[in-house]
């Protein structure tokens, strides 16, 4: 069973809708103890970085997700994927989790569009079960205005949208963060969460 972390600031209803659609036990859940108990655990998120650090510092589950961290896969979705790093300056600076090493600020370019809306290809550095069994090219959908800047050892592939923007992350461990959505990125997206499900196991 999945764990999907309910911290009112989460892209519950889409990526639900996949795991469901995928036949993926999942329970959403702001219960510790349902998180202890589960395979793995999966970090929605959407919207502001500081407001939804806060709303998951009042559910009382940092310290939950920080041990199961330690122990069983942990997948972040797009804002979930940023709270994993040290630190935003979204709206000044918010610790987030600190799971893997890094910071989160706002895309850089002024000769693109920000957000970063759309389909973008993944290039990918190194492998990943996360990746298995997913024929390339990769394309993904994204919809964020802020980045993660990190050590190239934790990126496992990022796209390029005029420059080098993290898309799928890792502790070399147990943590992984996709920047994009893959409960939205079509039939690779769902292979992911598959992926994912199989890590578990």
């Amino acid at each position: 069973m999945i764990a999907v972390i309910d911290y009112g600031a989460g892209n519950l209803f889409s990526v639900c809708n996949a795991l469901q659609y995928l036949n993926i036990s999942h329970e959403v859940t702001k219960d510790a103890d349902v998180i202890n108990r589960a395979d793995a655990v999966i970090l929605p998120g959407v919207g502001a970085f500081p407001a939804a650090m806060n709303s998951l510092r009042a559910t009382g589950l940092i310290g939950a997700i920080r041990e199961n961290a330690q122990k069983k896969p942990l997948l972040g979705i797009c804002l979930g994927m940023q709270m994993l790093f040290e630190r935003s300056d979204e709206n000044g600076l918010c610790d987030g989790l600190g799971l893997i090493p890094g910071e989160v600020r706002r895309i850089p370019s002024k000769r693109v569009i920000i957000p970063h809306m759309g389909w973008n290809e993944l290039v990918i550095t190194q492998e990943s079960p996360l990746l298995s069994d997913i024929e390339k090219p990769v394309y993904t959908y994204f919809v964020h205005s802020y980045q993660a800047f990190c050590d190239d050892r934790y990126i496992i592939a990022y796209s390029d949208y005029d420059g080098k923007i993290p898309a799928l992350v890792t502790d070399g461990k147990f943590v992984f963060g996709a920047q994009y959505h893959p409960e939205k990125s079509g039939e690779k997206g769902l292979q992911m969460l598959r992926n994912f499900e199989e890590m578990a196991r």
